[in-house]
């Protein structure tokens, strides 16, 4: 008898993966849309760009479905570091960009390490807590793997990304969480950094500061610093119920809302799609974090459970914060809404991670595929 074939039905998550592919697709239509009648040059470059990197991503998270999710354990320790080293490569051969160096340049492309950090850093932890699940409760434990994380963190802030910062540091968080863990450890630190935050106010960068006192204040400075928060809740506004059209929008299409293909892609979605498209791609961001969530608890091993667990806390943080920043309900950190932000690497590795999660969920409990299956 004829083995079913991995990619039929049973073998991978299909939830997971229509939902994902859905957000790719309306994140490239929606790139597209910005240059519909403005004809820009750089829009079309900018969509033939996300679309090479989407079908690289394609191709890697395929890859990663395919293969055994614990071939990663086996290379953790490259793997951190490759990442240390390439967070430390910014510092020498970064590329500027609106007082910020986090990409290093390959040719015509941009490549932005601490994107890649994020899965890192969950492929560590997820196999340092695997490993030391059963001495997890220890505070030994917890110090190694706060040892393993700040590096990271800090090689992030120091270029300066906050954004990227908070998510590597929800990722230790939670993941830390999922484990046995004293919680009187994890109360203890809560604690020491709502007491110690405000002594880090002075070292922010200007533009920084300037970005949590628009939080605080969104009506002080509506021209000035508060002007990119005014133009996304304008155009979520605009939009409507069923939106203004891909050709549609006076704040996308005018030029009127910065950074809109990347930071504020979210406010442009709301603008032409309107509250019905913004509905049906927070319901995908949903589906895609609630079936990561349910993979975690069907993993044959920790390690995989452990993976699921971090890759979803990527996508909440990011998801939250950024359509947060486009509702003006959070600071504006520069972190991408992923699938659907312009940007290659981010696009990615958000492909690469659903491939993980995929490879988890083929390998769950009770059914283990037999390597004929994979071919």
């Amino acid at each position: 008898m004829r083995r079913k074939s991995f990619w039929q039905f049973g073998n991978l998550d299909n939830l997971l993966l229509a939902a994902s592919t859905l957000l790719v697709v309306l994140g490239l239509i929606v790139l597209y849309s910005l240059g519909i009648k403005a004809k820009a040059v750089s829009n079309q470059l900018d969509t033939t760009r996300q679309i090479v990197y989407a079908l690289i991503g394609l191709v890697l998270m395929v890859v990663a479905a395919r293969n055994d999710y614990k071939i990663l354990k086996s290379y953790s320790g490259a793997l951190y570091v490759i990442m240390i080293v390439l967070l430390l490569a910014v510092e020498f051969l970064g590329v500027t960009r609106l007082g910020a160096t986090r990409w290093i340049a390959i040719g015509p492309f941009q490549f932005q390490p601490s994107e890649v950090s994020k899965l890192i850093l969950i492929i560590v932890l997820a196999k340092f807590y695997s490993q030391n699940y059963d001495f997890s409760n220890q505070f030994r434990v917890l110090v190694k793997s706060l040892a393993y994380s700040l590096p990271a963190i800090f090689l992030v802030l120091v270029q300066p990304d906050l954004g990227t910062a908070i998510v590597l540091g929800s990722i230790w968080f939670v993941m830390t969480l999922a484990t046995r863990v004293d919680k009187k450890y994890m109360i203890g630190l809560i604690l020491l950094l709502l007491v110690t935050m405000p002594l880090t106010y002075p070292f922010l960068k200007d533009y920084q500061k300037q970005r949590v006192s628009t939080f605080l204040q969104p009506t002080a400075d509506p021209s000035g610093t508060g002007y990119n928060v005014k133009q996304a809740i304008i155009a979520v506004g605009s939009g409507g119920v069923s939106g203004q059209g891909l050709g549609g929008g006076a704040q996308s299409q005018g030029n009127f809302l910065p950074s809109s293909p990347t930071d504020f892609i979210f406010a442009v979605l709301a603008e032409k799609l309107g509250f019905v498209g913004a509905l049906i791609v927070i319901l995908l961001f949903v589906t895609v974090i609630i079936r990561m969530i349910i993979d975690a608890s069907m993993a044959q091993d920790r390690f995989g459970s452990l993976l699921c667990v971090g890759i979803a806390t990527m996508f909440v943080v990011h998801v939250f914060v950024n359509i947060g920043m486009n509702l003006g309900i959070m600071p504006v950190t520069g972190i991408p809404l992923p699938f659907i932000s312009a940007g290659g690497t981010s696009l990615m590795v958000s492909l690469f991670a659903v491939g993980i999660v995929e490879s988890v969920y083929s390998r769950r409990r009770g059914r283990e595929l037999k390597d004929t299956e994979l071919v």
